[in-house]
């Protein structure tokens, strides 16, 4: 593999040449010029792609924000560093509007500077990987990604096709537990107006809420105990591009004023730093919760919800779209036999009797999981019932389920009752603790403690 490469722009002769030879010796693949001039040959009629580019701030023929500026509009992805013995907060504010990573005053030690490209190498490579695969992405996630051909399923590719033609700020994606919405997200990505640019995506509910804040907003160094170097938030790294955040309902509702001011205004704050940054992001959120209902319990705030919420799809169930079942088990069959080597090509009657006829309470990720396990098990050109290992095919999966509760749907119970049921139930399974019951019924403890008194029970009940 070859080593990444360094651009050093710097017109002190001995500095560039310590700078050189350090860089060189720590593994970089590293050209030196000391000039604008240089470096433009360098990067147009040379063919330089330089990972980072290290460059003094004032150079004899210009200053380096200038290439900065001109590298953006050619959408040049490498990071920037600036060094500079007397720069002023104007130079600093371009800097960072530009997209710079840092802004360093001299003279800086080496060990100083190793942390910061360190850091910069990552981001860097992150963001260069992104747009690698996003080259990949560009044909897999077409509109037509979204399978079927029921009615439901043509309204969706429909709004999916005129969302994808605005260039909109924020976008509420909501539905079921395996309806799509991560394919939805990535399909307004790649075919909509900002598919050059990196489309990132974080799950609210996959990361520590001590550790969200500096993932989204990034952090300057010494913000917090551990953060040794500056770090660039998922904000920063979706710049010009998409943000995705996937079960938005899980975000801890402090974090949430900062993440509207950042949808608001397009500006964030790094943890630590004292200047913001403006991020020219889409963003879209996606949520398998009744956010509405959050907001009536006050553990979503309003104002968010109101501004995610400008433009909102809701994704169908798979129960609404029977008829597209058929054309998603092909789709998944074709995928599996060639990741697996497999070579299914025939469905018997009593399957397709028993895909039908199922509710599929996950959608079509448990259909695709379904499909996944039956053809990677085959043994032969056959898909063979044996491995579905569906709970029932009548649709009545609940009947001998001793994980299920039945209720009753002619009227003698009501809703608050049905609830308050299930709610007592789990607490039962659970003996009274709330933090597994909440984790059974998939919902946070407060919520769960909230529904708890609404109902005047206890643990105990």
């Amino acid at each position: 593999m070859s080593a990444d490469q360094l651009l050093i722009i710097e017109d002190e002769r001995l500095l560039r040449d310590e700078l050189q030879r350090h860089f060189q010796n720590a593994g970089w693949d590293v050209a030196a010029v000391e000039d604008l001039a240089q470096a433009r040959e360098r990067l147009s009629e040379k063919g330089l792609d330089p990972l980072l580019v290290l460059s003094d701030l004032s150079l004899p023929d210009g200053s380096g924000l200038d290439l900065l500026e001109e590298r953006r509009a050619m959408d040049d992805p490498a990071e920037w560093i600036f060094l500079t013995g007397y720069g002023t907060v104007p130079d600093s504010v371009r800097a960072m509007n530009l997209g710079a990573l840092d802004f360093l005053q001299k003279p800086v030690s080496l060990e100083r500077l190793e942390l910061v490209i360190a850091g910069a190498a990552r981001s860097a490579r992150a963001q260069r990987s992104l747009r690698e695969h996003g080259d990949r992405a560009h044909q897999r996630y077409s509109v037509d990604a979204f399978l079927g051909s029921s009615p439901a399923a043509l309204q969706t590719r429909s709004l999916l096709r005129r969302l994808a033609s605005v260039d909109m700020s924020s976008l509420l994606i909501e539905g079921e537990t395996g309806t799509g919405k991560g394919l939805a997200a990535r399909i307004l990505h790649y075919s909509g107006l900002r598919s050059t640019g990196p489309l990132v995506e974080v799950n609210c509910a996959a990361l520590p809420s001590e550790l969200l804040e500096s993932e989204l907003f990034g952090h300057e160094p010494g913000a917090f105990t551990g953060a040794r170097g500056k770090h660039r938030g998922l904000f920063e790294q979706a710049r010009a591009g998409t943000l995705f955040l996937d079960e938005i309902g899980e975000m801890p509702i402090g974090l949430q004023a900062k993440l509207l001011k950042a949808v608001e205004d397009r500006r964030i704050r790094r943890v630590g730093a004292e200047k913001e940054t403006e991020v020219d992001v889409q963003v879209v959120t996606a949520s398998n919760r009744d956010l509405e209902a959050m907001v009536a319990e006050g553990h979503f705030r309003e104002d968010l919800f109101h501004r995610l919420s400008v433009l909102r799809m809701e994704l169908p169930t798979l129960r609404s779209r029977r008829e597209d079942i058929p054309e998603l088990v092909w789709a998944a069959i074709d995928e599996f036999n060639a990741r697996g080597a497999t070579e299914v090509k025939v469905v018997p009657d009593t399957v397709w009797e028993r895909l039908r006829a199922y509710r599929w309470p996950g959608n079509v990720r448990e259909l695709r999981n379904v499909i996944e396990r039956s053809v990677l098990l085959s043994t032969s050109s056959v898909l063979s019932e044996r491995w579905l290992n569906l709970s029932g095919s009548s649709g009545d999966e609940a009947v001998g389920d001793p994980s299920a509760i039945v209720l009753p749907l002619d009227g003698r119970m009501s809703l608050d009752q049905m609830e308050e049921r299930i709610i007592s139930e789990a607490l039962q399974r659970e003996d009274g603790n709330v933090s597994a019951a909440a984790r059974l019924l998939g919902v946070t403890r407060q919520t769960l403690r909230y529904r708890i008194e609404k109902h005047e029970l206890t643990p105990e009940d």
